[in-house]
């Protein structure tokens, strides 16, 4: 779970959770981790999560279904990733941008990518 219930603001969310390195333990679910809103990324992550958890297939939990495995090695709860996420990713991007699909594609791994480096390094 991300923390945020209900039609709460992503501001009250984490105005009620104490920031670590890596995440942030929410006060009011105790279990709840949320990644750090100050790592590169985090707002992809942090979607992705939330969209995982409602089963909504959309660019942010296609790329946490991607780095899934780093992420959970991370401590950040990943529940039910997507199978074959790449590919999939893929050709959503280009369902909507077919002419800058793969550098928006690469464009979306570096930013996950520098989100696991950053976490990695803080915890």
């Amino acid at each position: 779970m991300i923390g945020a219930v209900g039609t709460r603001s992503r501001a009250t969310a984490v105005s009620r959770c104490r920031v670590g390195a890596v995440y942030a333990r929410c006060v009011e679910e105790p279990g709840a981790m949320v990644p750090n809103a100050a790592l590169p990324g985090a707002e992809l992550v942090e979607k992705g999560i939330a969209d995982l958890e409602r089963g909504i297939e959309s660019i942010e939990s296609l790329l946490v279904s991607i780095g899934a495995p780093r992420l959970r090695a991370l401590g950040i709860a990943v529940s039910s990733p997507i199978r074959s996420p790449e590919h999939r990713l893929y050709a959503l991007i280009r369902a909507g941008e077919a002419d800058a699909a793969h550098s928006r594609y690469n464009a979306l791994i570096r930013r996950l990518v520098s989100f696991e480096r950053a976490a990695e390094c803080a915890s």
